[in-house]
């Protein structure tokens, strides 16, 4: 990341509207004010802005009941059959520092998996599990409890490979079932229903830039 054309390091600060950011060439400019969403993703909706397949986006259901003057995009994503919590803005910058693993913001899940893990898999999971992209990283997971042959298991990461979640599971032969994505940072899910979008308070805001490491600032979008 640049700083008004010079390579940003960890504590430099920026000013909206005065600064100019740059990842990998592009400039994090939103257009308009700063708005930032909650949504809890049901099953089927895709998380882009755009599907060529005609597939419901998340995108497309907060643009449906949001004012946005600027482009909105999803912050991290969840596949087609997952649900939860996504964060929708057009801030690149928060976006870019939320989900660098540099930062270390945990996201955290509720999963149903099959067959039950065994002690030495939840060991395993804690430690990081080496895919064939690369390792994963430690993990906190605890064993919720467990039904038949099911068992509902809560995980927090704070990097994101693709899809990292279900193939860390498929990797020790467990096939996760459901998953549920109920906190960004300090953004929890709360009692928002599938489907259902809201606007963040500026509080909220101001408390994911804490989360990566800046002071806050009063966010006229939030």
């Amino acid at each position: 990341m640049a700083l008004n054309g010079t390579t940003a390091t960890l504590g430099d600060k920026a000013v909206p509207g005065q600064d100019v950011l740059e990842v990998d060439g592009i400039a994090l400019e939103p257009a308009g004010e700063l708005e930032y969403y909650a949504l809890n993703k049901p099953t089927g909706v895709v998380s882009t802005a755009f599907d060529p397949q005609g597939r419901a986006t998340v995108v497309e259901m907060v643009s449906a009941k949001a004012a946005s003057q600027g482009r909105l995009f999803p912050v991290g994503r969840l596949d087609m059959n997952s649900t939860g919590l996504i964060l929708l803005t057009n801030d690149g910058f928060l976006a870019h520092r939320l989900m660098h693993p540099r930062f270390g913001v945990p996201r955290e899940y509720l999963l149903e998996v099959e067959p039950p893990p065994s002690r030495e898999d939840l060991a395993r999971l804690r430690k990081g599990v080496t895919l064939e992209d690369g390792d994963t990283g430690p993990a906190k997971v605890s064993l919720v409890g467990t039904r038949g042959d099911r068992a509902q298991v809560g995980m927090v990461i704070h990097a994101g490979k693709k899809r990292q979640i279900r193939r860390s599971f498929e990797h020790l032969g467990k096939r996760v079932v459901s998953l549920n994505r109920v906190r960004i940072g300090s953004l929890g899910l709360g009692n928002l229903k599938p489907g259902e979008v809201r606007r963040l308070k500026p509080a909220e805001v101001d408390e994911l830039y804490r989360q990566t490491g800046l002071e806050a600032w009063t966010h006229e979008g939030g």
